[in-house]
């Protein structure tokens, strides 16, 4: 799989003179015949450009020049496997570091989809006609019915942000809009924060709460009603790593607790019990068919596939 482990793997036994990664800086990885040869798969013409804005991006944050040049790395060839680019100023995708006290408190970089991301993931399908996510201004929607979805359109009175909203226009016709006041916005914030206290505004909802509130309801929207390609899907999983606790500025934070507690969750769902012989017997067949399944599947997957799909486990494998 080509996760941070198999890239290391790929570098060790393909290049001329054997290479160790973790010896290596950012530059020296990216310059490597392996990982040219990977962007290249991915990104033909443009991987030239694409690897030169990672090393920018890089030396021009202190940062991120600090984190692991491996876990840079993979979440360059995400962003790449994506076709977006990662400079900050456009907001289409970010190379995000953090500080991951459960490893050594070692510095790592790890991939972030910006709501700018998912507006264009969605653009590239060809079954959106309109898309719009934004905040929304005291005075500015009167009377909304969550069950129609239909309002009255008023006048802006004051700069107070009330609530945040998103819509949808499909080829075919069909529309969505999806309105969430400031209280549900906190409500869903407090709910998925890991902040010892819940309530304090920390990270990028400190820095960046406009931004995020849309982009929170902007996945909601798409997630639930929009028409998803698999490159959507995927970029969603991605994402899903650590949705709450994101510095869109590049400042880095802990996001260790996000990336452990939804495996701590499904252990605590899912308790052990004891099986019958025919259940044991059942269950061992049902997984030799599905190793069949999967290693057939996987001859068809490229490489930039696989890294979108076990990205997830990569993160959990940092912990």
């Amino acid at each position: 799989m080509a996760t941070n482990s198999s890239l290391t793997k790929d570098l060790k036994n393909n290049e001329v003179q054997k290479v160790d990664p973790n010896t290596l800086g950012i530059k020296a990885l990216m310059e490597t015949p392996t990982m040219q040869n990977k962007f290249k798969s991915v990104l033909k013409d443009k991987s030239s450009g694409f690897t030169s804005s990672v090393l920018n991006l890089v030396n021009n944050n202190t940062y991120l020049s600090q984190a692991e040049p491996m876990s840079i790395l993979t979440s360059a060839m995400i962003a790449a496997t994506l076709d977006l680019p990662i400079d900050k100023n456009l907001g289409f995708a970010w190379l995000v570091p953090f500080r991951d006290w459960k490893d050594g408190n070692k510095q790592k970089a790890q991939f972030q989809l910006g709501y700018k991301g998912y507006i264009q993931l969605a653009l590239r399908t060809g079954q959106y006609k309109n898309i719009n996510a934004t905040q929304v201004y005291e005075g500015e929607i009167r009377n909304w019915d969550r069950f129609t979805e239909e309002y009255e359109r008023g006048e802006r009175v004051s700069d107070k942000v009330v609530g945040y909203l998103g819509y949808f226009e499909m080829t075919n016709g069909f529309k969505k809009t999806v309105y969430w006041t400031k209280d549900q916005i906190e409500e869903h914030r407090i709910r998925f924060s890991k902040a010892k206290d819940k309530r304090a505004l920390t990270g990028v909802w400190k820095d960046n709460y406009d931004a995020m509130a849309v982009k929170t309801v902007l996945r909601n929207l798409l997630g639930k009603w929009g028409i998803l390609s698999i490159e959507m899907q995927k970029a969603q999983s991605v994402d899903g790593t650590s949705p709450e606790e994101v510095d869109d500025a590049g400042n880095p934070i802990d996001i260790t607790d996000n990336v452990s507690e939804s495996n701590d969750d499904q252990q605590q769902e899912e308790p052990k019990k004891v099986e019958s012989k025919e259940e044991t017997s059942k269950k061992t067949s049902n997984k030799k068919e599905t190793k069949k399944s999967e290693t057939s599947s996987k001859k068809e997957d490229t490489d930039s596939t696989d890294i979108i799909n076990d990205y997830k486990e990569y993160a959990d494998s940092q912990k």
